[in-house]
């Protein structure tokens, strides 16, 4: 009878860890869209200060792609579609 009460809380303890480690990755990816949305606007301040100093700059592939903005939205929607699927 021990044993079976034992294992109930256990599971019921699993599974609220389940959902706090669901929270938090939630708001690590939250987290991490904001972080790359600000890193883009960065990037691109510093070309616009560049371009105003009139500093040579090379313009590789690597700064373009970085310069793209990620729509979290967009992001969101594919993480719960592969969710899904």
């Amino acid at each position: 009878m021990e044993a079976i009460f034992l294992s109930t809380f256990v599971l019921i303890n699993q599974n609220r860890m389940a959902a706090e480690d669901d929270v938090r990755a939630d708001l690590d990816l939250q987290v991490s869209l904001l972080n790359e949305h600000e890193t883009t606007r960065l990037i691109s301040m510093v070309e616009a200060i560049a371009r105003k100093l009139e500093v040579a700059t090379e313009a590789d592939a690597e700064v373009h792609e970085l310069k793209r903005d990620v729509a979290p939205d967009a992001v969101l929607d594919r993480i719960e579609a592969a969710e899904k699927e």
